[in-house]
């Protein structure tokens, strides 16, 4: 079973020696619970306001895509800090809970993409945020820049 990029082995049922005769999950070791996206999306605005990132923007998708639940976009100083901010954040994300974010862009350090499942983070050099504008593609129409931040 794939579960926001993560493979599961699919949970079986057995029968519960119990007087009652409820069932019972057997995950295979694994949580039944896994992080919501709104633990993820605390713990990694929690990451990168500890790691010095700037202008950080949340955007809700929720009901928008399929895709991810939040997008965050910030930016780094330079390009050896948006690796770093980069870097600790998916330490993190794995400590936590056990996520294994997938990163792209890591090596240049100018936009690293950060898959987390139902969050996604882009961290940028502010030059090159400048350029891509990634917040204007998920604002309403006629919204500023600032619209998206919460």
């Amino acid at each position: 079973m794939n579960i926001g990029g993560h493979v599961l082995s699919s949970p079986t049922h057995t029968a519960d020696s119990s007087a009652t005769g409820a069932k019972t999950l057997n995950t295979g070791g694994l949580a039944q619970d896994p992080a919501s996206s709104e633990a993820i999306l605390a713990a990694t605005l929690a990451s990168l306001s500890d790691n010095k990132a700037e202008e950080v923007v949340q955007i809700d998708l929720r009901g928008k895509t399929s895709v991810c639940d939040y997008m965050i976009i910030c930016s780094g100083r330079s390009s050896r800090q948006v690796s770093a901010l980069s870097e600790k954040l998916a330490e993190e994300l794995k400590g936590k809970f056990g996520i294994l974010a997938k990163m792209e862009g890591k090596e240049t350090g100018d936009w690293v993409a950060i898959d987390a499942g139902d969050v996604i983070v882009h961290v940028f050099r502010p030059e090159v945020r400048d350029f891509y504008q990634l917040e204007k593609m998920w604002q309403p129409v006629g919204a500023g820049v600032g619209a998206g931040q919460q």
